[in-house]
């Protein structure tokens, strides 16, 4: 009887399994891996006072780290013992390297069938625009992240050796190492980076770590695979000469307003102030760390960071953002659209007019998600209107997944905690993959209507 019960419980999971949609199954899957998490780091062993966090802040911490984001209510190397902090490192290194790549990789192992409801899974969480290749796309996703991980705790555990011991710079070497490829910003020091802002070492580690992270397994492997330009997809030339192009403008902007700005860069010294200005004009494309106090920053240089937030890193990759991608393609289309109409093109190729409309329901559907929550916490928050730079920054920050802050999120009162919570794992799913997810059905209109026309601008 026992046995019977276990093959109808079975069955039954089944049966719910293949009733969801892809996206309806991520969303699941995610909201398990985050009960999990914030079960866990409610326990008393997770808290350095001995005492549960309460269910809000290990709910916050979960979501935050499952979606990579960075955003804390608590301070992780205050409040977390080294138990809670490792529970951290899992949460962000699964979501970061996506929970079906894992499974691949265990089914692999364990020499099980991987099926089309699973395929079609993979090709949703690595966002790959083709269902072929999907399982040696995972094993390929695995050695990059293990190649870029170990390497870098590798050179971050020699670095600090001297200063903490060969047993606390592994620890903080692979803590960091995991944070910043998946682009969590997560960081084991109360102020950030702060204290390595001179460093080269540490900031080339980090930079290249969450930059390839940033970039996407797709480009990676081109890069490694191709090697020649004219060989890499469309995707990949754009991906790579828009975040040159991006990097080059924000740097130069960023090292002139802060140049200005004596309780920044004015604490530094020439090297500093480059290395500086780099670390800070790549980590708004959603990596969390800071090796300047954000707060301290003009409102210019703020603003500026909202708008590389918001715009994000790449598809494909540990990044935030509306992706850096589909910003571009917006672009030619507006280009296009100022030079007569027409088709699309970039680097000889036409992009599709479906594209076109994705980027434009991303962009447009997250602008008003940004909008919305920055809406709700002036409210909760009760702010003065001076505090509008901040609010905004901190639903840009939530929804990017960036991590960054200019101090509101430990203040931040129940209400807030829930509305960001919610914000960030909305910005990790996606707007689209949310609505997909919602939508009982496809309904797609038989019936084609008269053509007329409306007037726009």
């Amino acid at each position: 009887m026992n046995e019977k019960n276990k093959l109808n419980q079975k069955a039954g999971l089944l049966a719910f399994r293949y009733q969801l949609n892809p996206p309806q199954m991520i969303i699941v899957i995610f909201a398990l891996l985050i009960g999990c998490g914030t079960l866990l780091l409610m326990m008393p062993f997770s808290s350095t006072s001995g005492h549960s966090i309460g269910f809000i802040n290990a709910l916050f911490t979960a979501i935050s780290a499952v979606c990579v984001n960075g955003l804390s209510v608590l301070d992780l190397s205050d409040d977390f013992t080294v138990a809670g902090q490792t529970i951290v490192m899992i949460l962000v290194q699964i979501g970061g390297l996506g929970f079906m790549t894992i499974s691949v990789i265990i089914a692999i192992i364990m020499r099980k069938r991987i099926g089309l409801k699973d395929r079609l899974l993979i090709q949703q969480t690595t966002q790959s625009t083709s269902a072929q290749g999907l399982v040696r796309l995972c094993i390929y996703i695995m050695i990059i992240v293990f190649a870029f991980e170990s390497i870098a705790t590798l050179i971050l555990t020699v670095h600090w050796q001297p200063s903490m011991g060969w047993g606390n710079a592994f620890y903080y070497g692979l803590f960091h190492s995991i944070s910043a490829f998946n682009n969590a910003g997560f960081a084991l020091w109360s102020e950030g980076l702060v204290a390595y802002v001179g460093d080269p070492i540490v900031n080339f580690v980090v930079i290249t770590l969450f930059v390839a992270g940033g970039l996407g397994y797709i480009v990676i492997i081109e890069l490694v695979q191709k090697r020649r330009w004219r060989k890499f997809s469309l995707h990949t030339k754009i991906v790579l000469s828009s975040s040159l192009i991006i990097s080059i403008i924000g740097f130069s902007i960023l090292f002139l307003l802060e140049s200005m700005n004596p309780s920044t860069f004015g604490l530094l010294n020439g090297n500093e102030r480059f290395q500086a200005a780099w670390f800070q004009t790549l980590v708004p494309r959603s990596s969390g760390f800071n090796t300047i106090d954000i707060t301290s920053m003009l409102p210019a240089s703020q603003f500026l960071l909202i708008i590389f937030m918001f715009i994000g890193a790449a598809s494909g990759g540990t990044g935030g953002g509306v992706k850096i991608n589909t910003v571009v393609v917006l672009i030619l289309a507006t280009i296009t659209t100022f030079r007569g109409g027409g088709k699309v093109h970039a680097f000889g190729r036409r992009v599709p007019d479906g594209s076109i409309l994705r980027a434009l329901a991303v962009v447009m559907s997250s602008i008003m998600v940004v909008l919305l929550v920055a809406l709700a916490l002036t409210i909760t928050e009760d702010l003065l209107e001076d505090h509008f730079l901040e609010v905004l920054f901190e639903a840009t920050s939530a929804f990017s997944t960036t991590g960054l802050s200019m101090g509101l999120t430990k203040d931040l009162s129940l209400p807030g905690k829930i509305i960001v919570s919610i914000t960030m794992f909305i910005g990790r799913l996606g707007p689209l993959t949310l609505a997909y997810a919602l939508a009982t059905r496809k309904q797609q209109s038989r019936i084609s209507y008269p053509e007329d026309n409306i007037l726009i601008g």
